[in-house]
């Protein structure tokens, strides 16, 4: 899982630019011998077991955090548009990479309009981050808007991603930005490897969906047919009036949408027990899952969200190889399971 993780890091998919990263998983799943479907915006959807009609869907979004160019500044700067949710303060002074159109990339670093106290006026540093207030600084010899266009090929609209900085250490731990949700997407590459192998064995028809637009809220608003059971693999929080750790698997009952399933939940908290899992039971006020973009698209499904525990998410985010396994395990016991209905 660590050195998939470290991989799928590595490749940049902010919401709207996953195509690369859904090749990879694509090429992964097909080489594993699964079949693969491809929805119209660009979901991935892999089919693990074709046992029964009515099917089983894990659901893992391997969209990320980003940016996007907004407007070419007169002194050859970049201000940016956000693409999901988080503090700006969390990317000031992050190395980023501009991905035009074209296919061309560019460096820069993300700043505020006025960066240095040598500089600025006293003010600066109680500036308030706002879109308004970012730049990108790029790494090129550019110094008006005339130069950008004319030296480059970076337009408005243009997709921004951030480095991730991935590091996993001996005790364990990994930090990178986009553990949220590329810890999961690992924790999947794992399961259908397992599964290929008749180490873990399906009881039903069971399929994994890689979603690509959970971060701006709609990435599993299509679910395939015949779906009668969904568990988005997410990141379980970890915070303030939490009980979330980074060494535990989270079973949530209850997200800002709502409660999840009382009997799908309940089930896998008896899972959990069973395998003898580190796992908590938790609730969330400021989060919910791709299970609600499928339940707000009228589907009739059970549902419930899972996920290894992130520290600081949205932001320098870490969690644990431990969490992750716990998580695994608790899919695997899941997925052969006998269904209940």
């Amino acid at each position: 899982m660590k050195e998939k993780l470290e991989k799928i890091i590595n490749i940049p998919s902010p919401s709207g630019y996953t195509k690369e990263l859904i090749r990879y998983l694509k090429t992964e799943s097909e080489a594993l011998g699964f079949q693969t479907e491809l929805t119209r915006r660009g979901a991935l959807i892999v089919t693990l077991s074709d046992k029964t009609k009515n099917k089983r869907l894990l659901a893992a979004h391997c969209d990320t955090l980003g940016a996007m160019v907004r407007t070419v500044m007169e002194d050859g700067t970049l201000k940016l548009l956000q693409i999901g949710g988080y503090m700006l303060e969390s990317v000031e002074g992050e190395y980023c990479t501009i991905h035009t159109r074209k296919g061309k990339k560019y460096t820069g670093t993300i700043l505020t309009s006025a960066p240095s106290v040598h500089a600025y006026p006293d003010s600066a540093r109680e500036l308030k981050r706002t879109d308004d207030a970012m730049r990108i600084r790029l790494d090129e010899d550019v110094h008006s808007k005339e130069d950008v266009l004319k030296k480059t090929e970076i337009r408005r609209g243009d997709f921004i991603s951030f480095e991730p900085r991935f590091q996993a250490f001996e005790n364990g731990y990994i930090k990178s930005r986009h553990l949220d949700n590329k810890a999961s997407v690992a924790v999947f590459m794992a399961v259908m490897k397992a599964v290929a192998e008749a180490v873990i064995k399906p009881k039903i028809g069971s399929q994994v969906m890689f979603t690509n637009y959970e971060e701006v809220g709609f990435g599993a608003s299509y679910i395939p047919d015949n779906i009668y059971e969904m568990i988005a693999v997410d990141m379980g929080s970890v915070g303030d009036d939490l009980e979330g750790d980074e060494k535990k698997v989270s079973i949530v009952t209850k997200d800002m949408q709502g409660p999840y399933d009382f009997d799908l939940v309940t089930k896998l908290i008896d899972l959990a027990e069973k395998e003898e899992l580190d796992y908590v039971v938790e609730c969330y006020r400021r989060y919910k899952s791709d299970t609600a973009a499928a339940i707000a698209g009228g589907r009739n499904i059970r549902h419930g969200l899972v996920g290894q525990g992130v520290q600081a998410s949205h932001h320098m985010e870490r969690t644990h190889i431990h969490g992750m396994i716990q998580n695994f395990k608790l899919l695997a016991s899941y997925i052969e399971s006998d269904n209940d209905f």
